[in-house]
């Protein structure tokens, strides 16, 4: 048992344009919870400052400070990628212990659930009434048993204006860089990628090709595509993930080396649209330019999604809710009720049944690498945009 009632939040895995909305959720629940929450205290660097014993004491912030948070991209109070080793659980327990903890908030995806669940468990295992909450993030959208993720909504948004933008500077400047290729975020799933295509209203329009990890593909085949796609267009504008595979299961262009792997499992390979430019020029003779928005398309606020912003809030409230209510080793999800109109409601799952896991784009959403984006993956996003996209003038 512990004396205390201490809330500790902590951030972890790729910030995100809203994840700090999830945070002043948490933190105006916890205020609001009158004598339920003692000490309010944000993890510095996640579980890292866990065992560091690094603590930012929330309750003592400026007056304006939860209203300014709710407009701040990126992870205010520091993120991590450490995977907790056997030998973290008791001195995280005994850190927890000396502040009091009763409730723990984690921020973050599939990893994220992972640590959450493993100290749920060590704590359950300590005797130690410790109620682990999850609150969902990423970009990525991978997290299995919910709609949708915070953070998605902001991110198709950017990368789908952004990509318009690309295919009307493409365009302009065909007669001397003819091809873009635009490389997104997206390890195994092709969420970000998809969403690139939502501002295409015209095949001529592009993005003219999107490939998804879901489909593997050969360089030999997207040479061919963007052959084709050039002799009808004057100008090809070419949209892949960042560990796009090909047939033999390797990233495109990477000879099956990672330059890269963190402590979670997961490999980092050198840019396949880089090797995919060189290819183009080689064998067609093409100028072509590569763009990678990186950490930009993941915390920029420019085009942020209101209702991406508004469900991030609510489920850092929710994430609360649940541990005042004593439940632990689960995560706050959305769950969504219609398309049109849109609304959405909030449930709750089991870390163990995200941690370690990953949803991909089912079937239905996936089309051919030219036919742009299927109806159904066009009715599941555009409500997360938060509103329309530009209409670009065309020329009659």
């Amino acid at each position: 048992m512990v004396d205390g009632n201490t809330l500790v939040v902590g951030q972890s895995g790729g910030p995100t344009a809203v994840i700090n909305e999830s945070l002043a959720g948490v933190i105006g629940a916890a205020m609001s919870a009158g004598g339920e929450v003692g000490d309010i205290l944000g993890l510095a660097h996640g579980v890292e400052g866990l065992l560091e014993g690094n603590f930012r004491n929330l309750r003592r912030q400026a007056p304006d400070f939860l209203r300014s948070l709710r407009e701040t991209p990126s992870s205010i109070l520091g993120s991590c990628r450490y995977r907790l080793r056997d030998a973290d659980f008791e001195p995280a327990l005994t850190a927890l212990r000396v502040v009091g903890a009763r409730y723990f908030v984690y921020i973050g995806g599939n990893d994220s659930a992972d640590t959450t669940h493993r100290l749920a468990l060590a704590a359950r295992a300590a005797n130690y009434d410790l109620r682990c909450v999850g609150v969902p993030k990423t970009v990525d959208n991978d997290l299995v048993g919910m709609d949708h993720c915070p953070g998605y909504g902001s991110a198709a948004r950017y990368v789908a204006i952004s990509t318009m933008e690309a295919c009307r500077d493409t365009e302009a400047m065909r007669r001397s860089d003819p091809v873009k290729l635009i490389e997104v975020a997206g390890r195994h799933a092709g969420w970000i990628a998809a969403a690139s295509a939502l501002g295409r209203r015209a095949p001529e329009e592009g993005p003219h090709l999107v490939y998804l990890p879901e489909r593997p593909v050969d360089a030999e085949q997207v040479v061919h595509d963007v052959a084709g796609a050039h002799r009808e267009f004057g100008h090809v504008v070419v949209v892949l993930s960042e560990n796009q595979p090909e047939s033999n299961g390797a990233v495109l262009g990477s000879g099956g080396l990672p330059h890269h792997v963190d402590p979670f499992g997961h490999t980092y390979f050198q840019s396949p649209a880089q090797f995919l430019v060189r290819a183009l020029g080689q064998q067609l003779g093409l100028r072509a330019r590569w763009e990678k928005p990186g950490t930009m398309q993941r915390t920029s606020t420019a085009h942020r999604s209101q209702v991406d912003a508004d469900e991030a809030l609510e489920l850092g409230r929710e994430a609360v809710r649940m541990a005042l209510a004593g439940m632990s080793d689960c995560m706050a999800i959305i769950q969504r009720e219609s398309d049109h109109p849109y609304r959405s409601s909030l449930g709750i799952a089991p870390l163990s049944a995200i941690a370690n896991a990953q949803r991909v784009l089912p079937a239905e959403f996936i089309s051919e690498p030219s036919s742009g984006l299927t109806h159904a993956y066009r009715q599941y996003a555009e409500p997360l945009l938060g509103g329309p996209l530009p209409n670009h003038a065309r020329l009659t």
